[in-house]
């Protein structure tokens, strides 16, 4: 099985795929009328297999003294349940290949379930209906108890429409006896359609939630429950987050990192440097080893145009303190109330003497960065762009010395290897890591920071609370909208060089008891293995 390859597979279903897409082709007008729009016309929606490529094996991770423990205990894990699920094979179902957490988690996963001898696929729901992500986009939302306006019958239309087409294209991949794990909303009710046609187990990840019922969550989990009735298990990041329906059905597995991936893994200064330079975030000042990076970050100027951090807008990397937020442009991620914060605290120190020479000093020269992936490459998020030039109208209101000390960052996602790269090194040379979300499910952003041993400061939000212990981790803010609050801590932790060493300290230690890929792995073994072999009964429910 470890030596399982994708081409195998398209040998296997090829027969298969020829007959089902004739059954497809003759039952067409029947699915035009169930659904109350014309999915030929507005709508085409089907799977891509993503292709992991090469990527670091479990051996490579042994040979790190601080990794081989977890390496060990994950074999030891997978030769006693592995057994259990002869001639199974496990799919993967997200919503998109690039951007967000469950999209920087696959590709690790599944390269190490095949290693361990688990033959394991990653599929990606595609549609050239926008609606249909802005409908999501909105269950997401609700789930996180904002936005506004319910899910009707139209609504419902439009997702089972594009869901059955993406149904119809899983059955050229799943055969029964498979395992289907179904990563959040977007593609749920699939799984749920192909589950009523094939024996096969299906577990729905949920990775998003809120630690309370309000009548949007409860609008968001009613829309949702039809679907979630027919999967056999669920999957949670907090107990706070599974919805009455599920409750005996769910488990509890955190998201977790790859401390060897490109963008998590140790870089050396002379490497740190070089990525600075070759992203041009920073003027190279001597001849470069390698040649810059085919796309580069962009930096947004005050007339909206974007151009290169350097020359007369250089931010300052390693030499300038700098707090940084990374995450995709989402009203959820607490970017305004940020970068109200760091003008608060810059007028602040500005109009106060303050004691200290060298906290002065800080003060005078700390920096915000603001780093997002380019949000026209972010398919299943459209209010990206949205978000995005609200932000840029608010930066331009700035005056001259503030948009100066603030740097609004499009991180290309043209190579995954490049922008992680990216994002590691704008991370590493950070003073402060900030999270603001207004609600978060779990924040792989956070752990990544608290992995490279940097001071992160995050919110209430729950997911955040899973990961960071208020003054032991990095800080917690009480109430996100209150501005000068929330300024008073950034100078406190700016002011504490010493606490912020020991937060980053613990805060990785944390990430490596709590949230490394090989954790999550077992524990995700685990609830495989409840399933049996390909010959076996799926476990009932309950």
């Amino acid at each position: 099985m470890a030596g399982f390859r994708a081409n195998d597979l398209e040998r296997t279903h090829h027969a298969e795929r020829r007959s089902r897409a004739s059954r497809r082709s003759r039952a067409l007008p029947c699915l035009v009328e169930q659904a109350s729009i014309d999915t030929l016309t507005v709508m085409q929606a089907t799977v891509r297999r993503v292709d992991v490529g090469e990527t670091t094996s479990l051996e490579d991770y042994s040979t790190h003294m601080n990794l081989h423990a977890a390496v060990h205990d994950l074999r030891h894990e997978a030769e006693i349940l592995l057994p259990r699920l002869a001639g199974r094979r496990l799919w993967m179902l997200n919503s998109t290949e690039h951007g967000g957490g469950v999209a920087e988690m696959l590709p690790r996963m599944v390269t190490c379930l095949r290693e361990l001898g688990l033959p394991t696929e990653w599929l990606v729901l595609e549609t050239d209906d926008l609606g249909f992500f802005e409908l999501t986009k909105k269950i997401h939302n609700l789930i996180h108890d904002s936005g506004t306006g319910g899910l009707d019958a139209e609504a419902r239309s439009l997702y089972e429409a594009v869901n059955r087409q993406v149904k119809d294209a899983l059955l050229d991949y799943v055969q029964p006896g498979d395992i289907l794990m179904v990563h959040d909303p977007q593609p749920m009710a699939a799984g749920a359609m192909l589950k009523k046609e094939l024996e096969i187990s299906t577990v729905w990840r949920c990775h998003i939630g809120l630690d309370r019922s309000t009548e949007r969550t409860k609008a968001a989990w009613s829309f949702l429950r039809p679907y979630g009735d027919a999967y056999d298990r669920a999957v949670f990041s907090a107990p706070e987050y599974i919805p009455d329906f599920l409750v005996g059905r769910s488990a509890l597995v955190a998201p977790a990192i790859d401390p060897l991936s490109h963008k998590n893994r140790e870089l050396h200064a002379v490497k740190l440097m070089g990525i600075l330079c070759n992203a041009k975030l920073v003027q190279a000042m001597h001849p470069m080893m390698r040649p810059d990076f085919a796309e580069a970050a962009q930096r947004l100027l005050p007339d909206g145009s974007f151009g290169y951090a350097r020359g007369d807008w250089d931010i300052g990397f390693l030499f300038r303190p700098i707090i940084t937020q990374i995450s995709r442009w989402d009203r959820l991620k607490g970017f305004r109330q940020l970068l109200d914060a760091f003008v608060r605290l810059k007028q602040r120190s500005a109009g106060e003497r303050v004691a200290d020479p060298t906290h002065r000093r800080r003060l005078e020269y700390v920096r915000l960065v603001l780093a997002g992936p380019d949000p026209r490459a972010i398919q299943d998020d459209p209010e990206g762009m949205l978000v995005f030039e609200d932000l840029r109208k608010s930066y331009a209101a700035l005056e001259p010395d503030l948009q100066r000390d603030v740097a609004i960052l499009s991180l290309p996602m043209s190579s995954r290897k490049n922008n992680a790269l990216m994002v590691n090194v704008l991370q590493r040379a950070s003073s402060i890591v900030v999270q603001a979300s207004v609600q978060e499910g779990f924040g792989l952003t956070v752990t990544e920071a608290m992995w490279k041993h940097v001071a992160v400061l995050g919110t209430q939000a729950c997911g955040i609370r899973q990961q960071i212990r208020d003054g032991v981790d990095g800080r917690l803010l009480t109430d996100l909208n209150d501005v000068d609050a929330f300024a008073s801590v950034l100078d406190e932790m700016l002011a504490r060089p010493k606490a912020r060493e020991e937060y980053g300290r613990s805060a990785q230690r944390r990430v490596f008891n709590e949230f490394l890929v090989f954790s999550q792995l077992r524990r995700l073994l685990e609830l495989f293995s409840l399933f049996g072999s390909s010959t076996q009964d799926v476990v009932p429910r309950g």
